[in-house]
């Protein structure tokens, strides 16, 4: 993994707006629908070398493959895995179920991702290695003579996928978590040999609070974060900790979001997950206010900080000044070697759901890295 030991780097979280035609066909093949496969490659291929470029070229430096070919970053593995089938009844989150209200315009707007939520009936196993194959080989031509600085890849934890595709056939929820960091473990190992930063995406350490977890009391929930940790950590054993990031959130939507857990609650679970390089949300006004947490706590002299300074959920496009501004907090807390300047989440997390439009979240995006530029020149003087 690399630092930002000359300049503050810059990345995201990985999801970005894929193509009209390519949602189209994720959205018809998550539909049942039988698409043309050999278009549906092609397109993916294409995507991905074009998306990497176009970082590039807005001034990221870590950059991803977009998620290009993956209907969203925690439910793509029933594509991948055998246990999986049918569907599941909708949870709304805590904070969304106390306005009724605005959760029926939502539905209205389509604002809810057009996504099948599978439950789990039967032993996991991984069924089709095909699909993480052309992911890293897409993402490696990609790569060849873009100029990017570094290159990671998604991967769902086991404990957001927990979240979104609940268990009906293992005799616990600590026994699917652990069948699940099983599963994952080849995924993430691939993801690593291939020569590619891992990120793992948990926001089931935070979100899960007020959407899986919304019964239990703050306490109960860290107590469950800890252990979805320890079966993350399991499934990591095999792969150096400066190999790894985790990125973390309260739910990449528009919303109250009053009844997130806050960070210096679950700031101690998220510092004992092996991953070098911690991303997070910290520049909406629910979670903008929390970063002087990160100087309260005993943070491992060895974390990596990777703040969000750009909101994925507003179409305002935010001001390179205050970008520099928000580096420049963290950066006072751990030095400038250990921040890397990011993104609150994705900015398509699942096909066609997205607050922001693709436009707008390149100029975002392009915001950030001058906004990095702008901190660099204040931390380097």
């Amino acid at each position: 993994m690399k630092f930002s030991s000359e300049r503050i780097l810059t990345t995201h979280v990985g999801s970005l707006p894929r193509p009209d035609s390519l949602a189209d066909l994720l959205a018809g093949r998550e539909a049942g629908e039988d698409i043309d496969e050999i278009q549906f490659s092609r397109e993916a291929s294409t995507a991905v070398h074009h998306i990497v470029r176009h970082q590039v070229a807005l001034g990221i430096d870590v950059v991803s493959d977009g998620e290009m070919a993956k209907i969203g970053y925690s439910t793509y593995i029933t594509d991948r895995c055998t246990g999986f089938s049918g569907d599941s009844p909708r949870r709304p989150p805590a904070d969304l179920a106390r306005f009724p209200a605005y959760m029926e315009r939502q539905a209205k707007t389509n604002e809810a991702p057009p996504i099948a939520r599978p439950v789990c009936t039967a032993e996991i196993a991984v069924k089709n290695r095909e699909p993480l194959k052309t992911d890293i080989a897409n993402f490696a031509a990609a790569l060849d003579g873009a100029g990017a600085t570094d290159a990671f890849m998604n991967a769902s934890s086991p404990g957001v996928i927990s979240a979104f595709l609940p268990n009906e056939y293992y005799p616990s929820e600590q026994a699917y978590l652990e069948a699940l960091g099983t599963v994952m473990r080849e995924e993430y190992e691939a993801i690593v040999d291939a020569g590619f930063v891992l990120q793992v995406d948990c926001p089931d350490v935070a979100m899960a609070r007020h959407t899986q977890y919304k019964d239990l009391s703050d306490g109960q929930f860290v107590a469950q974060a800890e252990r979805q940790v320890e079966v993350l950590n399991a499934a990591l054993t095999n792969i150096p900790a400066e190999s790894v990031r985790m990125h973390i959130c309260w739910g990449n939507y528009e919303g109250p979001h009053d009844f997130d857990i806050p960070l210096h609650k679950i700031a101690n679970v998220l510092c004992r997950a092996k991953p070098q390089a911690l991303s997070f949300e910290a520049s909406n006004p629910r979670h903008a206010h929390e970063w002087p947490v990160w100087g309260e706590i005993d943070l491992p002299s060895d974390k990596i900080l990777i703040p969000g300074v750009i909101d994925t959920c507003t179409n305002y496009i935010e001001h390179p000044d205050l970008v520099a501004e928000r580096i420049c907090r963290f950066a006072g807390i751990v030095g400038r070697e250990r921040v890397m300047a990011g993104t609150d989440c994705g900015f398509s997390t699942f096909a066609r759901y997205g607050h922001v439009l693709p436009d707008i979240a390149y100029e975002k995006l392009k915001a950030l890295a001058a906004g990095a530029a702008i901190a660099s020149e204040r931390l380097w003087l």
